[in-house]
């Protein structure tokens, strides 16, 4: 299984207008195209990723995440995305996993709490990391930022729990663009013939 965290430091946690995703629902556009990146292939979904959306806005921090091997009615567009993260914050949020809509649930908790719950090596997309071409990855955990990138508490945090920096070039890209650079270089060593 391959994870992906992303956090969104303005994500609202409460229902949102789909009709503004980058105003009012706190940069949720970025999200969706995170999870759009994450899942799909042409014509199918890759089945063995989970992304999980660390939504920091206010009130109160929320987890939504998107199961690869259960996700139903995701179409590839933001809206579609938006709709089911809206779907899930229409529930109540506990300190254990509530299914929203099939593959995808939402719970209370912060990056804290995920890393804790996964428990597995954090690799950490930075532009100063290590070059992302000949490594190979084993059930990766990749931690990625929104537009404002991470806080120093979050990099302490990630610090913590064993981790690799790893860049996949040497200027910004936006945090879906890395998504699809990473499988696009885990695709060319599992399906290498």
């Amino acid at each position: 299984m391959k994870d992906f965290i992303i956090i969104g430091h303005k994500a609202v946690t409460t229902p949102f207008s789909l009709n503004d995703l980058p105003g009012a629902a706190g940069r949720m556009d970025i999200l969706c195209r995170c999870v759009n990146a994450a899942l799909f292939l042409s014509h199918d979904l890759r089945r063995d990723v989970r992304v999980f959306l660390v939504l920091k806005g206010e009130p109160q921090s929320k987890i939504v995440c998107f199961d690869g091997s259960k996700v139903r009615y995701l179409s590839p567009d933001e809206r579609s995305a938006a709709s089911l993260i809206k779907k899930a914050l229409e529930k109540e949020a506990k300190e254990f996993w509530t299914d929203s809509t099939p593959g995808v649930s939402v719970r209370k908790g912060d990056l804290d709490i995920l890393l804790a719950l996964l428990n597995k090596k954090i690799t950490y997309l930075r532009e100063d990391g290590e070059d992302v071409r000949g490594r190979k990855f084993d059930q990766p955990l990749f931690v990625l930022g929104d537009h404002m990138g991470l806080t120093d508490e979050e990099e302490e945090l990630i610090e913590r729990y064993g981790n690799e920096k790893v860049s996949v070039g040497p200027i910004s890209l936006h945090a879906d663009h890395c998504i699809v650079l990473l499988h696009n270089e885990i695709d060319r060593k599992e399906y290498k013939t």
